[in-house]
């Protein structure tokens, strides 16, 4: 009945699954897509012990089974299975009253499990926190932490707009009740794989909420030509370039239906939808991307969000990834070609 101790016991656990991860990862024995379903595994395993620890302390504080079911579902790198050492791990909740159970008594229970599971994942401890960021649901922070399965389908159904889809596309089973998560995938489907795709003010919103971020988001004070997330070529805009497609062709295309960039990727190069050079050239960028945001993490001990242009980090980083010493120089070079060509495959397909 340790409720903190539980959970601090199992960040424990993760603090040795990260470090062997790392091992594997410096090492060179795992590439960066099962360095990313392996720290993914490591917080759903940890999620999944805090939902059950909370489950127990809420009851023991209602005194009695709680009146509702309760589904976590993971999003964004999380749902894609791209999980890096520093990430967050953003979820979706959705309940469902018990028979006979009144909505708001059923929404309240819900909001203690969630909050609770939040809060115990957060406790300052010896161990780093796994940090659960419910940011993207209905009306984002502004919103209730969880709804019932019949609001989130009225909410897509009537006030939805195309970036909700967009997020939905890296909803993934994750912890709690399986059959309410199946129906939440399922009342899901039909909007983020519309039928017949976008309609062409979808796709140039889409765009233009691409092109605000760029403007906004890059941070301030690096060479955005090397900022991880947002610059140039990087992570974002070759997972945009995917996910449009998905949203254009995956109601048509089952292999275009899945939460993980690289997978949809391939899907998309067999299908013809992007030209295999094209494809190579995205792949390429994502990857080294993602290796090297992985890399400053384990060489600064904490995240950066944007490759150091000089200084003992660059060197880290460099090492980290495989060359040899003194040869940031030629890491560097490499890092802004692949992001170049990636970018330039971007106006192409995204923009054009």
């Amino acid at each position: 009945e340790d409720w903190e101790g539980a959970v601090i016991a199992a960040r424990g656990l993760r603090r040795q699954e990260l470090l062997r991860v790392a091992c594997g990862d410096l090492l060179g024995t795992i590439d960066q897509e099962q360095v990313g379903a392996a720290l993914s595994d490591v917080a759903a395993a940890v999620l999944s012990a805090a939902l059950v620890t909370a489950t127990r302390k809420v009851e023991a504080e209602r005194r009695g089974p709680l009146p509702v079911r309760l589904a976590v579902l993971a999003m964004g790198r999380l749902g894609g299975g791209e999980q890096g050492y520093s990430s967050d791990a953003d979820v979706l909740f959705v309940h469902e009253p018990l028979e006979g159970v009144g909505d708001a008594e059923a929404a309240g229970a819900a909001h203690d499990l969630a909050h609770e599971l939040r809060r115990l994942l957060a406790l300052p401890a010896a161990d780093p926190p796994l940090e659960v960021d419910a940011g993207l649901r209905p009306e984002g922070r502004q919103g209730p932490l969880t709804r019932s399965l019949a609001s989130y389908a009225v909410y897509y159904a009537r006030w939805s707009h195309v970036w909700e889809a967009q997020a939905l596309l890296r909803a993934a089973p994750l912890v709690g009740d399986a059959a309410l998560t199946g129906e939440f995938l399922a009342m899901a489907a039909p909007v983020r794989y519309p039928e017949g795709g976008l309609s062409e003010p979808q796709v140039l919103e889409i765009r233009r909420i691409k092109a605000r971020m760029e403007a906004e988001r890059l941070p301030r004070g690096v060479d955005p030509k090397l900022a991880l997330k947002m610059g140039p070529g990087g992570l974002a805009d070759v997972e945009w370039v995917v996910q449009l497609l998905q949203l254009q062709h995956g109601h048509e295309l089952a292999d275009l239906r899945t939460t993980a960039t690289l997978p949809a990727l391939r899907a998309a190069e067999a299908h013809g939808l992007l030209d295999p050079a094209d494809a190579q050239v995205l792949r390429t960028a994502w990857t080294l991307v993602a290796h090297v945001r992985n890399a400053l993490v384990l060489v600064r001990g904490k995240p950066a969000v944007s490759v150091p242009g000089s200084g003992r980090d660059l060197e880290g980083v460099a090492r980290a990834l495989g060359y040899p010493a003194e040869s940031q120089g030629a890491f560097l070079d490499d890092y802004r070609r692949a992001t170049r060509r990636a970018r330039a495959v971007v106006e192409r397909t995204f923009y054009a």
